[in-house]
């Protein structure tokens, strides 16, 4: 049986590293918790108090989803890319790094980024994220925490029905690649791509004059479409091993 994981504890310093404030800052809402109850101390390093890491990094994103909901982003183009620093700000987080943060510490949380580039060196590598101000958009509509939104309550616009027997070299866009590959929204294609889960689609065929939206053909788009199918039957299909 093997034992719990062990939060992650922090103390003011690395908390207040990551805020973007003061230890003194952190210091002081421990003590008036009772006003805004800001996570009890999990621990302590000699005389510096310590912290569950992901208590109060989901204190200060509820927090922060309350002062977010007057926040209106500047007008963007739906297809501009942002990195972590930048959607934050677009966003409108006074920490330039709360992207950053929700995707390394709280996975599942924040959209999955629309683009991945590898960078580096193969000694070092490391890779940038990237998210549309459309994606980051829909997120904000219809984020996680407390508080009702006019578009939370709509609900999310179907696929437009597309012929599998069309012209097979005609460029094709996101919202119809998701309907042909069966996904139920843009949202969800655009994830999957990101982590590499469609190769065939990696490189697109065209990009739009305007706005360099991405395109493929429909003849593409069918044999990704039976790759993702095959993929899932012989999942199902694969025998179970028996015991010896």
């Amino acid at each position: 049986m093997t034992s719990p994981r062990k939060p992650r504890l922090a103390d003011a310093a690395e908390i207040a590293a990551e805020q973007g404030l003061t230890s003194a800052r952190v210091t002081h809402l421990y003590n008036t918790r009772d006003e805004n109850g800001f996570p009890e101390i999990a621990g302590m390093r000699r005389r510096a108090r310590l912290w569950d890491h992901a208590e109060v990094t989901k204190w200060f994103a509820e927090r922060s989803l309350a002062r977010l909901g007057d926040h209106t982003p500047p007008p963007r183009d739906p297809e501009d890319l942002l990195n972590g620093v930048a959607a934050s700000k677009f966003l409108g987080y006074k920490n330039i790094n709360q992207v950053n943060t929700y995707v390394r510490d709280h996975p599942g949380y924040f959209p999955d980024p629309d683009v991945v580039e590898e960078m580096g060196t193969p000694e070092r590598p490391y890779r940038k994220l990237l998210w549309r101000v459309q994606t980051l958009l829909d997120w904000k509509a219809a984020r996680p925490g407390s508080g009702r939104y006019v578009s939370s309550e709509r609900p999310a616009k179907a696929l437009p029905a597309v012929p599998v027997d069309g012209d097979p070299d005609e460029l094709l866009g996101a919202t119809q690649a998701a309907a042909l590959l069966g996904y139920k929204s843009v949202g969800s294609f655009s994830s999957s791509l990101a982590q590499g889960n469609l190769p065939l689609l990696q490189t697109p065929d065209a990009l739009t004059e305007k706005g360099g939206r991405r395109r493929w053909t429909r003849k593409r788009i069918l044999e990704q479409a039976e790759r993702r199918r095959q993929k899932r039957q012989d999942a199902v299909v694969r025998p179970c091993p028996t015991a010896p």
